[in-house]
């Protein structure tokens, strides 16, 4: 089996599995919902895949869901994968700030 791609990744599979779930519905049904194949949508599940916004929006949709659920608190350096890192507005003020003086 496949590690997820990032913390990001898993977690946002671990939210589309939950929902699904709770809707009592199967991979197969929100798959076709969403207009996708079911192997794609269970590496989401899983967390094995990157996915894009329109898929997001359509997952969410099948799911009846706003995809702001789906993806709340998913950002930081701590959700990409360890060989990413993330910049912030933050740390690019600080770096022209740093620069200035």
């Amino acid at each position: 089996m496949a590690t997820p791609r990032s913390k990001a990744a898993r977690l946002f599979g671990e939210r589309v599995r939950a929902a699904r779930i709770a809707l009592g519905v199967s991979q197969e049904d929100i798959a076709n919902l969403a207009d996708m194949h079911v192997t794609n949508y269970g590496r989401i599940e899983r967390g094995e895949a990157n996915s894009e916004l329109h898929t997001i929006v359509r997952l969410a949709t099948a799911l009846d869901t706003d995809p702001a659920r789906l993806l709340a608190g998913l950002y930081g350096e701590t959700m990409l994968p360890e060989r990413e890192r993330a910049y912030s507005v933050a740390d690019f003020i600080a770096a022209r700030r740093a620069q200035e003086s």
